[in-house]
């Protein structure tokens, strides 16, 4: 025969057992972790059920060892409302407080839609996810934008897409430049940006965001099917992405190349800035590809008509032409004859007379009659004489009766005398 005693609030009772059976019973009753108190952290998300409602409050059954209290702030959340809640519905709330300083719990309909939203924001950094994020406030360092109620996060100037914040879509420093930085970053707010989670933290309530990580795995996505279908020798269509001094940078459906200032123009090109300005419309000639399509090379050049097949047919050796000087340089000057077509001046073609000094003889642009001494096609050059014309100018200026006076007087200067 046993004996046990149970305690409950209306007051104690017995149980007289003769039979082990019910013993047993009791003690797996017991065991069950079913059947134990509930254990309740800050930040659970649990379900409960509503046994109370009241102005300004409702009481949840969570099956905890009280009842939990949902009160003033903790009420507002979007598509909720207090007052169209009844006794014995479902609801699903978040654990402020295990137990304040009178023992009660402190739940949260509030923080439930922003946990729910946490959740969502870890599932997409876990998946590398797009993140909607709309721009609220602006400052020095970037722009911070909000992703659901009361949940900011921040986006660093570094990781927005450079075509976003400055004029001509290439990052760059100095006092005046972040001026109109920060003036273009305030003008964003209430923009919608695509970004991707790189910081996520909870604890600290910090996200930190970037749109580049969009933008750019979607030129990657781009570039990869560019790859598959580009081989050299072809055209594509794509815009100048960066100007550099020994080029400038193409992005043609997603694959970014270079164009060397060699591949520029059969002209010679002095300022690049001059002729292009990023973001113009370009087509390029795939004229290498290396590493996997890691390194690329264009050419603008091959697309346009060689100059000098017509100089070619338009010139020949010894023709007398006019140009202008263009450069001036220690051994001589470069001429300019035509679109794309130069020769050069050596110091011994400027005079009949010693020249230390080129720019003695001519100066930039101007005008002067040259002739032609040398073309090679193969060096695409021009060897130009000024001296040359000098001397035939010299000798087209003895007429004929000149010349056979002289002629005659050097014949008789060779006869014997008597």
């Amino acid at each position: 025969m046993y004996a046990f005693r149970l305690f409950r609030q209306s007051g104690p009772f017995f149980i007289i057992m003769d039979d082990k059976k019910l013993y047993s019973a009791l003690q797996k009753f017991i065991s069950d972790s079913a059947n134990q108190p509930k254990i309740l952290h800050r930040g659970d998300i649990v379900e409960g059920l509503i046994v109370d409602v009241r102005p300004g409050i409702i009481v949840v059954d969570v099956g905890y060892k009280s009842e939990g209290i949902v009160a003033g702030r903790e009420l507002k959340a979007d598509g909720f409302n207090p007052l169209d809640q009844k006794v014995g519905d479902k609801l699903l709330v978040y654990v402020v407080k295990p137990e304040d300083e009178e023992g009660q719990l402190i739940l949260s309909v509030r923080r439930t839609q922003q946990a729910g939203t946490w959740l969502k924001l870890d599932e997409a950094k876990k998946k590398n996810d797009v993140v909607d994020a709309t721009v609220v406030e602006s400052n020095n360092g970037g722009l911070i934008v909000e992703l659901g109620k009361d949940i900011r996060g921040f986006i660093p100037t570094s990781q927005l897409d450079a075509s976003r914040v400055y004029a001509d879509g290439v990052r760059r420093v100095g006092k005046d430049i972040n001026e109109k930085v920060q003036k273009k970053l305030t003008s964003l707010i209430g923009t919608k940006i695509k970004t991707k989670i790189i910081e996520l933290d909870r604890e600290k309530n910090r996200i930190i965001l970037s749109e580049k990580m969009v933008t750019q795995a979607r030129d990657i996505e781009q570039r990869e099917d560019t790859l598959k279908k580009v081989k050299e020798g072809d055209t594509l269509k794509g815009h100048i992405s960066g100007i550099a001094p020994f080029g400038v940078f193409v992005n043609a459906a997603g694959l970014e190349g270079l164009v060397h200032l060699s591949e520029l123009s059969w002209d010679k090109v002095e300022d690049i800035s001059n002729i292009y300005k990023v973001g113009d419309p370009v087509d390029v000639m795939v004229i290498g590809m290396f590493d996997s399509g890691k390194r690329v090379a264009y050419s603008i050049k091959r697309l346009q008509k060689d100059p000098w097949s017509e100089a070619i047919s338009k010139f020949k050796v010894g023709d007398v032409v006019e140009g202008s000087v263009q450069r001036v340089v220690p051994y001589g000057a470069f001429v300019r004859l035509g679109e794309g077509l130069n020769g050069l001046i050596h110091i011994s073609e400027m005079s009949d007379m010693l020249v230390k000094n080129p720019e003695d003889i001519v100066k930039e642009g101007d005008p002067v009659k040259v002739k032609i001494l040398s073309i090679s096609s193969t060096e695409r050059h021009l060897g130009l004489s000024i001296k040359a014309v000098q001397t035939e100018k010299k000798v087209k200026k003895i007429s004929k009766k000149e010349l056979a006076a002289a002629v005659e007087e050097a014949i008789e200067a060779e006869l014997p005398k008597e």
